[in-house]
């Protein structure tokens, strides 16, 4: 293909600000001075007019996608804005094994029909951030279903035992006398294979994901190539703010959820997580982002409106301006009819912060959302920070009371029915909307 099709490349510098936006660490360092580092990659790629490779893998294990998942999809993008070659690469034969990173117990494997159920949905998910006629969509049963016994022998035969047992998880459960089944042995080498099928110049993946991207460089390397350059993101936390979003925590943003349902958990996070919200799921440059704190700590911005901000941002990526808009407008109206000022903090707690219950009873309500579960008040508070202490809470609750939703109570447990459920607490001449997940 001639060079002329090519993009022309923005200097390096300025795709370094955009690439580099939210990673948390990047082999080899941005500052290496080896040939294959990132910015001497971008500079072979700016002379020759030939646009660098990117991939990103996801297994599709579950039909839907949430804010989490988009974090490498957005980091994908800005790659694609600044002209390189990106693919949405479909974990479809690593999805049978079942990624073992951070699991203490075996996937249960799925059937290949669930895979191809999930895999088309992640397709029609994807699209709403990356460019549909400008992304490479890959399955990588191309070739690893295609590897047969012989060539997954001489996969397994560049690997030894005691190399897969320094990867953290495989050693916690090797010392803890958990089980490692032998498939889950294969996962890390088929997914260091992709990079080889697919010569990869860059791979992107959590943090948790270290093991596993390092071994494509190893296979690269084995093959002749040039080995892969691998760019981390942080693991992104849910609406608690403590633990990786995930919908099994009941902590999570699906990208399918109405547009009033996303727009309204963005806004009951705390302020301090927006910050790691701007930075990893919008497309704002950090200086930016940075310039919008500063100016919040100023006094100039109030926090809520820069909430607001990042909650019309997103929900507009995924449902478009319109919608977004009237979630706004949904969001303001509901807080007016209840008599609550609009820039009242809203704060995301996990349940089992501020619950009453014995473990069980307590697993029973965090699996299921429309479990009924019991609030002890005084935690509440202490959580909220509106009390210090819970003496104090508890002399709180018992002699003076607490308004909870305009209603007066000295009860020292709630009783609610489902989650997530928002309670407006009002203490004094403090008041804070607790949302509970």
């Amino acid at each position: 293909m001639p060079t002329e099709s090519y993009p022309i490349f923005a200097p390096v510098a300025e795709q370094l600000d955009l690439i580099t936006k939210g990673a948390a660490e990047i082999i080899p360092p941005v500052a290496s001075p080896a040939p294959e580092a990132l910015a001497a990659r971008l500079e072979e790629s700016r002379r020759s007019g030939i646009p660098l490779r990117i991939k990103a893998g996801f297994d599709p294990t579950a039909p839907d996608l949430h804010l989490g998942h988009t974090v490498l999809m957005r980091k994908l993008k800005h790659f694609q804005q600044l002209g390189h070659t990106v693919i949405f690469l479909i974990g479809d034969s690593t999805a049978l094994i079942g990624d073992p990173t951070g699991k203490n117990q075996t996937r249960k494997p799925l059937s290949r029909e669930e895979i191809d159920r999930n895999a088309e949905t992640y397709k029609d998910q994807v699209f709403k951030i990356l460019d549909r006629d400008k992304t490479e969509v890959r399955y990588n049963s191309e070739w690893l279903d295609k590897l047969g016994y012989a060539g997954m022998v001489r996969l397994a035969a560049k690997f030894t035992v005691s190399q897969m047992l320094e990867r953290e998880d495989f050693h916690k459960r090797f010392q803890d006398e958990q089980p490692i089944h032998v498939h889950e042995l294969l996962y890390p080498m088929a997914q260091g294979y992709d990079s080889v099928a697919l010569e990869c110049d860059v791979e992107l993946g959590g943090t948790d994901q270290k093991f596993n991207l390092m071994r494509g460089r190893d296979l690269q390397r084995d093959a002749g190539q040039k080995p892969q350059i691998i760019l981390m993101t942080p693991v992104l936390e849910g609406l608690d703010g403590v633990q990786k979003m995930s919908k099994s925590l009941n902590n999570a943003i699906g990208i399918q959820e109405p547009a009033t349902e996303m727009y309204g958990k963005l806004m009951s996070i705390s302020d301090e997580l927006m910050w790691r919200y701007w930075t990893f799921l919008t497309d704002l440059p950090q200086s930016r982002i940075d310039a919008m704190q500063a100016e919040v700590a100023g006094g100039s911005l109030h926090p809520m409106q820069a909430k607001k901000n990042l909650a019309h941002a997103i929900t507009a990526d995924f449902h478009g301006a319109a919608d977004s808009e009237a979630a706004a407008q949904d969001w303001a109206t509901q807080f007016q009819q209840k008599g609550v000022a609009e820039n009242v903090e809203r704060v995301a707690i996990a349940l089992a912060e501020v619950a009453r219950m014995d473990a069980t009873t307590l697993q029973n309500a965090e699996q299921d959302p429309k479990h009924s579960a019991t609030i002890d008040l005084a935690r509440l508070l202490v959580r909220l920070g509106i009390k210090e202490s819970r003496r104090a809470a508890e002399t709180q609750v018992e002699t003076a009371g607490v308004f909870l939703d305009g209603e007066k109570t000295f009860q020292k447990l709630l009783e609610i029915s489902s989650r997530p459920r928002e309670l407006t607490v009002r203490c004094g001449r403090q008041t804070k909307i607790a949302v509970i997940r």
